[in-house]
């Protein structure tokens, strides 16, 4: 390693220690022109690039670098994006690099805008040191690992006027857009409650140490996690079917609540109009050990609560509306108005969304942002300067929900929260539980 080079990668290591940070003004949204091809930096090649990535090949971008810690990922990566621009020569040139290391790919001037698709350990950090690049964010959901990293996100890339996107893609669905539309134009009366669907939180790991095979940097796999031995659990090697189980452990990832819970919280949240704010207290199930029944309580006394259900599922005082990916009702004074929740239906999803939405919604009064393509949306807002649909904000806030949902599981406690200064509130909750322990030198 070149002194040039050992001095950056040290230089951006504890670039990304602290906040807020602030650019120079030669680094701020005036650097990206309008209508031209951006340079995307893709990092981490794990099993979500399946789709991810190709999706982002057929956007106005030309992919500068791809970037993973196992050699067996990067390289196939690296191959598939090179073989697609040899297939397909109006959408790009050859010559993709392959990065070990996220920092000598943000090092890259040709590099805009980055997608981060790591697990969930790694998104502050990144998206942190991608801030400082000057670079415009993809990051996968749930945003941050836990709530300081959410804070502190926030504030940055407002402060340093970046373009982020979140991946909670709910969002550029239609049915979840109508199905919000019709909670907020009062479709279905005075919103009672919500119930949610997804998976459990985390636990600890406990994994037994496994050999490893040459060609995985481990330690920086961990990066900020306690150091521990391999486990091909953690970190299957090479390309693999499946999504790995990292995110099971409360080292890594938050369970199904971060998961799952980052797309149907972040709903919810959409639906009661709470993207500027969210819950002001956090209950934990009533049964200790449970893995369901934890509810977030709202200032209009509105509960969400963990079930297993019907994904997200809205309940009025005039109605019902359920929805989730594929799958949509929508009910009024007892009678079903408009359905599909399985194959046996006569109406297809889209005819049932159409339906509600002709009916209820043409002269509705709130109209919510209406994004076809998640994906399109953040390269066209990185090119405007525009808001996408899941900014930093609507990302940062809706990981916050899932983050206080699993301290509820995870230390028994009612914890009152205050979303205006985003802190706990009236003596409950301990503010270390807001930050995860970070492995030096990797801080936010």
């Amino acid at each position: 390693m070149s002194t040039t080079r050992r001095g950056f990668l040290k230089g951006a290591a504890s670039a990304i220690v602290g906040a807020p940070l602030i650019l120079p003004s030669h680094m701020r949204a005036a650097d990206t022109k309008a209508n031209s091809r951006l340079g995307l930096g893709y990092i981490g090649a794990g099993r979500l690039s399946r789709h991810l990535l190709p999706v982002f090949l057929y956007e106005d971008v030309q992919f500068q670098g791809v970037c993973d810690v196992d050699t067996t990922r990067r390289l196939a990566a690296q191959k598939k994006v090179d073989d697609f621009y040899k297939a397909n020569p109006a959408k790009g040139k050859p010559g993709c690099k392959a990065y070990s290391d996220f920092r000598e790919l943000l090092a890259n001037k040709d590099v805009d805008v980055v997608v981060i698709a790591v697990p969930d350990h790694w998104h502050a950090l990144i998206t942190m040191a991608a801030i400082k690049a000057g670079k415009d964010i993809y990051c996968e959901k749930p945003l941050t690992h836990d709530i300081h990293e959410a804070i502190v996100v926030m504030q940055a890339v407002a402060q340093n006027k970046r373009i982020l996107q979140t991946g909670s893609m709910q969002r550029s669905r239609k049915e979840f857009r109508i199905a919000c539309e019709l909670v907020r134009n009062g479709v279905i009366g005075k919103i009672e409650r919500i119930e949610c669907s997804f998976g459990g939180p985390p636990v600890a790991c406990d994994l037994p140490g496994e050999k490893l095979e040459p060609g995985l940097d481990w330690d920086m796999w961990l990066g900020p996690a306690p150091k521990r031995p391999y486990n091909s659990i953690l970190s299957p090697r090479g390309v693999c079917d499946h999504f790995p189980k990292w995110r099971n452990y409360r080292e890594y990832g938050g369970g199904q609540v971060t998961d799952w819970g980052a797309h149907h919280l972040d709903i919810a949240q959409w639906g009661l109009g709470m993207d500027a704010s969210g819950p002001v207290e956090v209950r934990p199930p009533k049964d200790r050990d449970a893995k369901r029944g934890a509810a977030l309580i709202y200032a209009n006394g509105i509960k969400v609560t963990h079930k297993d259900g019907f994904g997200v599922d809205i309940f009025g005082s005039e109605g019902r509306v359920q929805v989730n990916r594929g799958t949509f009702t929508l009910s009024r004074g007892g009678k079903m108005i408009a359905k599909h929740s399985s194959r046996k239906d006569k109406l297809s999803c889209g005819a049932a969304v159409q339906l509600a939405e002709r009916e209820y919604l043409a002269g509705a009064k709130v109209k919510l942002y209406k994004s076809p393509s998640h994906y399109e949306n953040f390269i066209t807002s990185v090119k405007n300067r525009s808001t996408p649909i899941c900014n930093e904000q609507v990302g940062g806030r809706s990981a916050i929900c899932c983050h206080l949902m699993n301290l509820a599981y995870q230390h028994g406690q009612r914890i009152k929260w205050d979303p205006a200064k985003l802190a706990f509130a009236g003596g409950t909750g301990d503010p270390t539980w807001l930050k995860a322990s970070h492995r030096q030198p990797w801080s936010v």
